[in-house]
């Protein structure tokens, strides 16, 4: 096991609604986290990683400057730290695909809204004033961006101003605040990004091994093992049925000349629709099962 000074770093989420799906994505890839007493650090007791509780906002500069070797962090978040730098000094490596929400621009309920040319000189209250302050540019249009560090639906019922722009999950904010959304400024989702500081041989073995861990959870999402016995004749129909498959396993059924079992990992859903698609084309005895671990 590598000394102290080679443990990495990843900076994620303290409390909030990303801290629990980074806790799950990484106990996934097989790291035991261990609680602690300590609030802003936890240590991994099998791998040499340990863990920084911080800010979101926080998470980007700490990757950025090589204090994180990793972080996971909201697209909206990282997107709005990286238009207030001159060099990005971080890499997105992967979509993480939990932590949807899109960040959308809203107007009071009722209102006389046509169109992005509506907001033509008018004040929009945001907590992410380079994010909006860039579509603005690409729909060329000026406003007056108005920033604030919360409670950003407030801001119309405050007369602070006519429209706010802010984050969405369910809408429900929006709805109790008599606000609806009217133009999408970026969708998000949870990534996770590494630094483009350099770092010691040491910590690259560790990093690699990470990663690898990581691709294999992230491959597993949405997939299924599917099995069936199938007529030579049907190979070909079943083959085009399956979801996300490009060359199953083939193997001769002992006994059964002229059928065939059919293995396949199947990346995209596997709806009853595609088994009922799949039993007219001949198959029989399926079985779908999930997977837990996948390395590729």
């Amino acid at each position: 096991m590598p000394s102290n000074g080679a443990r990495l770093h990843i900076a994620i989420q303290k409390s909030g609604r990303l801290s629990r799906y980074s806790r799950e994505l990484l106990r996934e890839a097989g790291l035991r986290i261990q609680s602690g007493k300590n609030d802003l650090t936890a240590r991994v007791d099998n791998f040499p990683i340990d863990l920084m509780l911080v800010r979101d906002d926080d998470i980007p500069t700490f990757v950025a400057d090589g204090v994180c070797e990793f972080g996971i962090v909201g697209r909206n978040v990282l997107e709005e730290f990286a238009l207030g730098r001159k060099e990005e000094r971080f890499d997105v490596i992967a979509p993480l695909g939990f932590g949807h929400c899109a960040l959308k621009l809203a107007a009071p309920r009722g209102a006389d809204y046509d169109g992005a040319q509506c907001l033509a000189g008018q004040r929009i209250a945001t907590s992410y004033p380079r994010l909006l302050g860039a579509w603005l540019e690409r729909q060329g249009i000026e406003a007056r961006v108005v920033r604030m560090s919360g409670a950003v639906e407030l801001a119309p019922r405050l007369g602070i101003a006519g429209f706010v722009c802010d984050l969405v999950s369910t809408g429900s904010t929006l709805e109790a605040n008599n606000l609806a959304p009217v133009e999408t400024v970026l969708e998000s989702e949870a990534v996770l990004v590494r630094t483009r500081m350099p770092i010691d041989e040491a910590k690259q073995r560790a990093a690699d091994n990470l990663l690898k861990r990581i691709d294999g959870v992230l491959a597993t999402q949405g997939s299924k093992y599917i099995m069936m016995n199938a007529p030579e004749d049907a190979l070909a129909e079943i083959t085009a049925i399956l979801p996300g498959v490009e060359a199953p396993s083939v193997i001769p059924l002992a006994g059964r000349p002229g059928h065939f079992a059919l293995h396949a990992v199947c990346q995209e859903t596997v709806f009853w629709e595609t088994l009922h698609d799949l039993k007219q084309a001949g198959a029989s005895a399926i079985l779908v099962l999930p997977i837990e671990k996948m390395m590729q």
